[in-house]
């Protein structure tokens, strides 16, 4: 989820109408990815482009030149990037409001935590954060093992030769997430390709939006299912917990943020975790080596180094203020760019741009977000890296991309940062 839903909103598309009735000029013709917009999304192989570090040294906030007198404001540095991600009661990231009703998708299929403020998401977020605590995740761990170790063979079966992407990187953190809440897709290549184009903008607003609606299509049908017949999984457990207290809508959107939060990120920091690992031989010793401090320490520094999430939830001003020495005005919209955030040489220390694995930064990482809004399945995340990054290197101890980097098709244009396929040779 992103902020290209709140450029997707009935504003925008009132005020886009009414030009186009007025000079006669064709919808299709209209990005709602305005240009100025793009640079947080784009990166020149794994780094985010330079113009992020320049808007970062111009000052806290960078005001954007949107269409139709839309403001919005780019945020680049990690202090500000905090600020604005802890003022809860100050910015309200529930777009629903916004929609016309009559697009790719409705302020239905827009819900779960990162779009709802309180006490809305208090209570959904009380619902659902026991289930994501150390303890309760513990209980995932052994079954984590056993799918690693299955995709372990699958990539051996498909070598010596294989796309790394396909065959272990996306399914651990598909059939996890799978497991966790309950469910059971028999078309999972479908589900993936609706996972990732809902993240992606190269195309316009409409396939994003489409992809959105048609994945929550799925979520919907599977907690019908489970409201009649509660199934073993996370959803199971909170209709036996919660009854008729949560509607399908809620508990669909809980059981779509789990999910796009926690399967197309992962899936991402395991391929590009592995491209940076197996081209520093140094660093990949250290996940091999088992100690769990470093091994602690080497994903974290991933998790900083990629941010595969590149860009907060829009966060919506509820009333004018000063800010950064810059007037606000209510619905002025702050992007917290996280991939320059976490960049920023004043939190991350010397040389940002370089993956450090013994790096020791001045305060923590936003690869999570911050605040309310901070990935509930960070830890989840965690917990698959730390399984499966150690295990791959271990079994496959020559394992190397068989192509130049130059080669790679890494997404462009998408919230969530990754490669489409990660070609490996599993021996030298």
């Amino acid at each position: 989820m992103s902020w290209l839903q709140a450029l997707k909103s009935k504003t925008v598309q009132t005020v886009a109408r009414r030009h186009i009735k007025k000079n006669g000029i064709d919808l299709a013709s209209f990005s709602f990815i305005p240009e100025p917009t793009k640079a947080p999304l784009q990166r020149i192989g794994l780094d985010p482009i330079p113009r992020l570090a320049e808007i970062r040294q111009e000052g806290p906030l960078h005001k954007l030149d949107l269409p139709f007198n839309f403001t919005a404001y780019l945020v680049t540095g990690h202090d500000e990037a905090r600020q604005i991600m802890t003022a809860r009661d100050t910015y309200s990231t529930d777009i629903r409001h916004l929609f016309s009703g009559d697009g790719p998708a409705t302020s239905d299929d827009i819900g779960g935590l990162g779009f709802t403020d309180p006490p809305v998401h208090t209570r959904l977020r009380k619902i659902i954060t026991p289930e994501f605590t150390m303890r309760r995740l513990a209980r995932l761990e052994p079954l984590i093992e056993t799918i690693v170790d299955e995709r372990l063979d699958a990539l051996e079966a498909a070598g010596p030769e294989a796309d790394l992407a396909e065959v272990f990187a996306f399914p651990i953190p598909f059939n996890t997430i799978c497991a966790l809440l309950g469910l059971d897709f028999d078309d999972t290549a479908a589900f993936a390709k609706l996972g990732s184009g809902r993240f992606d903008a190269t195309n316009g607003a409409a396939g994003a939006f489409g992809a959105v609606s048609d994945q929550r299509e799925f979520l919907f049908d599977a907690v019908a299912r489970q409201r009649k017949e509660p199934g073993p999984g996370l959803i199971g457990q909170i209709i036996r917990d919660e009854g008729d207290a949560i509607t399908d809508y809620d508990l669909a959107g809980l059981a779509d943020g789990v999910f796009t939060g926690g399967y197309e990120t992962t899936a991402g920091m395991i391929a590009l975790s592995t491209l940076v690992l197996t081209r520093d031989p140094a660093s990949a010793e250290l996940v091999r080596s088992g100690d769990r401090e470093t091994l602690d320490r080497v994903v974290e520094e991933l998790l900083r180094y990629f941010t595969v999430v590149q860009v907060a939830f829009p966060r919506f001003a509820k009333e004018d203020m000063e800010l950064f020495g810059q007037q606000i005005k209510a619905g002025d919209v702050m992007l917290v760019s996280l991939s320059a955030a976490n960049r920023d040489p004043e939190s991350a220390g010397a040389e940002p741009e370089r993956f450090d694995p013994m790096r020791v930064p001045e305060s923590g990482h936003l690869a999570f977000g911050h605040g309310i809004h901070r990935c509930i399945g960070a830890e989840l995340a965690r917990m698959e890296l730390r399984i499966a990054l150690p295990k791959l290197l271990n079994r496959f101890p020559d394992l190397h991309v068989s192509v130049p980097e130059s080669e790679l098709e890494f997404r462009q244009l998408s919230f969530v940062f990754g490669l489409e396929h990660l070609p490996v040779s599993l021996v030298r």
